[in-house]
């Protein structure tokens, strides 16, 4: 059985690591929105853009070390994939932003099945961009 389910990992490691990597990175944005918004006091709006670039911080180093394992070093590179991470989930902000006043305003679905089935959309978004974008293999 145990043999079983590692083969399995093995598989699918690249997946679920990133699954694994996605459950942290949401801890870590609202630990530290929680944080900043209720411990410091700073304004919510203030708080969350916080929390964001700390959560895409926390994203780019697990992401290169834990699920794409990139041995990139040089510094120049380095940054162009900083760069790449940080543009691409800025798009998927965008997106995510845009399918949330899709789905509320105009098709009218309850706000929180909205964010559901936007963040299932936007995780998929933020794989492949890491994927084919920003951790591309040489």
């Amino acid at each position: 059985m145990i043999n079983k389910c590692m083969k399995l990992y093995k598989k699918y490691e690249e997946i679920i690591n990133y699954l694994i990597v996605g459950v942290l990175t949401t801890l870590v944005s609202i630990v530290a929105y929680f944080i900043f918004a209720k411990i410091f006091g700073i304004n919510y709006l203030i708080s969350n853009v916080i929390s964001w670039i700390i959560s895409v911080a926390f994203a780019y180093v697990t992401n290169k070390l834990f699920v794409f394992k990139d041995k990139e070093k040089d510094k120049k590179q380095v940054l162009i994939q900083v760069y790449q991470f940080v543009k691409y989930r800025l798009l998927s902000l965008i997106i995510d932003v845009f399918l949330m006043y899709v789905f509320v305003e105009l098709i009218k679905l309850n706000d929180m099945i909205a964010k559901v089935i936007n963040q299932v959309i936007v995780i998929v978004l933020n794989y492949v961009f890491s994927k084919l974008f920003v951790f591309k293999s040489k």
